[in-house]
Formats: structure tokens, C-alpha cells, sequence
């Protein structure tokens, strides 16, 4: 057992002090503290540029209702009456003078038209805004024009009254399921990127390991059980200690943050989440780890070159990318038949079983049953890798295909 710990805290501290995880984890959080604080960055580089728009009122009429609309649609677009024609105004956008140039004018309905010329048209939410204001004066004038009273025109725009309730005992409300997704969400990132990410790792460390020999002198030494597992603990203790500085300064960012933050802040609040919901995220997302982790172990094992490290994981990257993709899709739909049944392809379950755990109310035993295969799962892989894992980190020379896994397992019969 000494064995054992001695290669697991030797692989955390090692991989630790690494430069990579060390550039990873400042990136990851240079990247997370930009995004939480990203209204404060817009506001930063906008605070010295003018959103002055030229305008040319043919009409005489709409420039003062539409600077009344623009305050409730973007207070942060300025709109000049330009004295001067059209040429002139293109000439002093040209110069930077103004960021566009808008002309208003009547048809022969006498409904607002508008022509708007900037120098360049890909930034859409100046002229999207401007329409819309003017869509507002436009919807106005339409219906004084068929004698409509306001109050009328208010009831005619109300938006319909559309109740939603579920039938089914101990469904969840439409806010639990708002929140439930948003736990969902992130998990998913976290197990899509950790395993990712952790077990490359473990697959690169027995590759590496191998490459330098020093494999030779551990496997005498220590069982390749003991071995793989405490590689692939201590592995996994690196990744929560990454996740855990990440998500503490995120959370604090968010914090800092929240009132600009605030589309989001229902998004992310998990106080109203069950204890349960939040404990199922904690299991599957480790019986989801080891699952992949352990894959990684034995298939790193039968590769001697880093090189080849990446060829050799590819079809397991592929199954994780897999779930990934069916998980986006049942975020929308969680009670489809397709995400049902291949809920309880392991695989695909620390993902898809915890998103209808975390969205639907489905019975203890659905749940019970998918933790029972990945634990099932990971027990059969740990023992048919330990063997391979034996015998391949044996094995030198190019890994061509899963052919090899044969090769070692006949290596550890005469082990």
C-alpha cells in the first residue's frame, strides 16, 4: 500500500509543478474572469468612442419621437439633427465625425421609411436598434390612422396568457427546471472537458514513462493494479484541485459582478437546487471520470511513443464528444426515447443520466440502474485493464492498432 501512495502523491506533485498545468490553470482563469467581467471590458473600450448618429429629417416629425423611443431601446446611441444633405453627411462619417448617417422620410402612406449608411454594416446593433425604435413610431402612426385609441393598440400588442403545468406527480416547475439546466450545463462542460483534458493525461504519463524505461523497474516492484489506479487517482486529484480554484474565482468574479450580470444570475443560482440533484452531479461526474480515466490507463499502456498517444485515444475522445453532442440535443427534449435508452449505455451515462436526473423526476431505480453499469463498468475495465496495462507497458515499438490489446494480454500469461 506504501507503493501505492507513493505513486500517487508522486504523480500529483509532479504533474502539479508541471508548466503546462500551471499555464492551463492561468489561462483558464485569465478566460473565466474576462467573461465574468465582460460587461466591465465593454464598457472600458466604449467609454471613449461616440455613438453619434447624423440624422436627416426630411419629415420634420420623427426625430424628436424617435430620440424618446431610443431611450428605452439603447440610451447609449446619440442622434443629431444634421443640417446639411446626404453627400455631406457621408463626408463627415467618412471622417469619423459621426458613426452613421440615418435619413428619415415618409412614404406615400405616410409611414416612416429610413435609410441608414455607416462605414461599414457588420456591427448590427446600431441599425437593429434604430429599426426597431422606428418600428415602435411606425406601429403608432398605423394605428391613428385607423382610429385606434391607445389603450386599444395595448390590448392588440398584450402578450397572450399562456400557462404551463405538468401532470405528472412531483414534476418539476418551470423555474426548478431552469435551474436544473443550468447545473446541467455546466456539469456537462466540466465532465466533456476533464475527461478531455485528464484523461490525455494519464495517457500521456504511462507513454512517457514508458519511452524512459523507468515502466521496467515499476511493474517489478508494483502491481499494475496498484499502478494504474494511483496514477489515475492522482490524476484525478489534480483536476479537482484545477476545478476548484477555477470555480471559487469564478464564483467570486460572479459576485463582484452581479448586478451587471444579472441575465444570467437566474441561471446560475442553485440555492432552490435539491441536495439530491446536487449529489447525483458529485457521483456521476467521478464514476464518470474513473470510467474514461481507467479506458485512458490501459490504452496509454500499449503505446511506447507520445506520438502515438493521441491515434491510440482517438476512438474514446469520439465516444465523449458523442455524448456531448446527444446531451446538448436532450437539454431541449430530456424525455425523448433516443435519450432514455442511450442513458444507460455507459459510456454516454455519466452525462445523459445525470441531464434526465437533473431535468425530469424519474423513478430511484433509472438512476440506481445507471450507477449500477458504470460502477459494473469501470469494475470490468479495471480488471480486464490491469491486465493489458501489465503486458502493454511491456511492449515497445509503433502501436498500429487495437490488435495490440491481445498482443499484451498473451505478454501477461508469461509475466
Amino acid at each position: 500500500m506504501n507503493n501505492f501512495f507513493i505513486i500517487l502523491v508522486h504523480t500529483y506533485i509532479t504533474k502539479l509543478k508541471t508548466k503546462s498545468f500551471l499555464v492551463t490553470t492561468l489561462i483558464t482563469i485569465a478566460i473565466m474572469l474576462a467573461l465574468t467581467n465582460l460587461p466591465n471590458i465593454i464598457d472600458f473600450f466604449n467609454k471613449d468612442s461616440e455613438n453619434e448618429i447624423a440624422v436627416i429629417d426630411e419629415t420634420g416629425q420623427l426625430l424628436a419621437p424617435l430620440k424618446d423611443q431610443m431611450k428605452t431601446v439603447n440610451d447609449e446611441i446619440s442622434l443629431v439633427l444634421f443640417d446639411g444633405n446626404m453627400a455631406e453627411a457621408e463626408k463627415k462619417v467618412e471622417e469619423e465625425k459621426y458613426k452613421g448617417v440615418l435619413q428619415l422620410t415618409f412614404n406615400e402612406e405616410q409611414l416612416p421609411e429610413a435609410s441608414y449608411k455607416a462605414m461599414s454594416i457588420a456591427d448590427t446593433t446600431i441599425p437593429g436598434d434604430l429599426q426597431n425604435a422606428l418600428q415602435q413610431i411606425k406601429t403608432t402612426i398605423a394605428s391613428s390612422q385607423i382610429n385606434l385609441a391607445p389603450d386599444q393598440l395595448a390590448k392588440l400588442y398584450q402578450p397572450v396568457s399562456f400557462k404551463k403545468a405538468a401532470l405528472e406527480e412531483n414534476a418539476k416547475t418551470e423555474e426548478e427546471l431552469n435551474q436544473a439546466r443550468g447545473l446541467v450545463y455546466i456539469l456537462l462542460f466540466i465532465i466533456y472537458f476533464a475527461v478531455i483534458m485528464y484523461a490525455n493525461m494519464i495517457a500521456m504519463e504511462v507513454a512517457t514513462e514508458k519511452s524512459s524505461r523507468v515502466m521496467e523497474i515499476l511493474i517489478s516492484s508494483v502491481s499494475p493494479v496498484k499502478q494504474m489506479f494511483a496514477k489515475i487517482i492522482g490524476v484525478g486529484l489534480l483536476s479537482l484541485t484545477q476545478l476548484a480554484v477555477m470555480l471559487l474565482v469564478g464564483y467570486f468574479s460572479v459576485k463582484q459582478n452581479e448586478e451587471k450580470l444579472e441575465a444570467i444570475s437566474g441561471f446560475l443560482s442553485f440555492g432552490d437546487v435539491p441536495a439530491a440533484t446536487i449529489a447525483y452531479a458529485v457521483i456521476f461526474f467521478i464514476l464518470g471520470y474513473f470510467l474514461y480515466a481507467t479506458l485512458a490507463a490501459f490504452l496509454g499502456s500499449l503505446v511506447s511513443r507520445i506520438e502515438d498517444v493521441q491515434q491510440m485515444i482517438t476512438p474514446m475522445t469520439m465516444l465523449v464528444v458523442a455524448g456531448f453532442m446527444m446531451a446538448m440535443f436532450g437539454l431541449g427534449q430530456p424525455d425523448a426515447p433516443f435519450i432514455t435508452i442511450t442513458s444507460f449505455i455507459p459510456f454516454f451515462t455519466p452525462m445523459l443520466m445525470f441531464l434526465r436526473v437533473g431535468m425530469l423526476s424519474i423513478p430511484f431505480w433509472e438512476a440506481a440502474l445507471g450507477i449500477a453499469i458504470l460502477a459494473t463498468t469501470i469494475a470490468v475495465l479495471a480488471v480486464f485493464g490491469a491486465r493489458v496495462y501489465r503486458g502493454g507497458v511491456l511492449m515497445y515499438g509503433k502501436s498500429n492498432s487495437f490488435k495490440d490489446i491481445k498482443k499484451a494480454l498473451q505478454i501477461t500469461k508469461n509475466v
